[in-house]
């Protein structure tokens, strides 16, 4: 199923309106929490229901991140998924426990030992359902740096693996 730019771009925020509003109503679990024709879609992206889930959660319950913010960052884990990985997902998580912790700085830069594999996880559709992309402590970082999460996402893809230039670019676009 292809669709247009502006087509999956106006059916994202469609579905990410109509779920939030079904959130405020009740439903705060991620099962069931997508019908058939969402999941066929969100499937079609490289997305899936839990981190769809989580997106809209954290926008109910904090204001962040936005529709479009979320929107954005969706945006570039399709294009991976279409253009890197042919539209196959992956069936590979990768495991909280092996992620650098919480605390983990490199070059001075609190967190972001830890956000560039979560990164390089979300761009793949590696993410473990207890994980998220965009969660709090990614939300903190990225204001604290006032880095765009999307533009942090083109940025792991484009570095390939190359951890120093992703710390160089942050360090350049910085604004903390």
């Amino acid at each position: 199923m292809s669709h247009t730019s502006s087509d999956w771009e106006r059916q994202f925020i469609e579905l990410f309106n109509q779920s939030a509003e079904k959130y405020r109503q009740g439903h705060e679990k991620v099962d069931g929490f997508v019908d058939a024709k969402g999941l066929e879609f969100l499937k079609s992206i490289g997305h899936t229901e839990q981190e769809f889930f989580d997106f809209v959660e954290d926008y109910v319950k904090s204001g962040n991140p936005t529709p479009e913010v979320s929107l954005k960052i969706a945006a570039v884990r399709r294009d991976y998924f279409l253009q890197e990985q042919k539209g196959k997902t992956s069936s590979h998580l990768i495991s909280v426990d092996k992620l650098p912790s919480k605390d983990a700085a490199v070059e001075g830069i609190g967190w972001l030992p830890r956000i560039i594999p979560k990164a390089e996880a979300k761009l793949r559709g590696e993410m473990p359902p207890e994980l998220m992309f965009g969660c709090g402590g990614d939300r903190h970082f990225f204001h604290t740096h006032q880095i765009d999460a999307s533009e942090f996402l083109k940025k792991v893809w484009n570095a390939k693996g190359n951890q120093s230039e992703i710390v160089s670019w942050v360090k350049a676009n910085s604004k903390a």
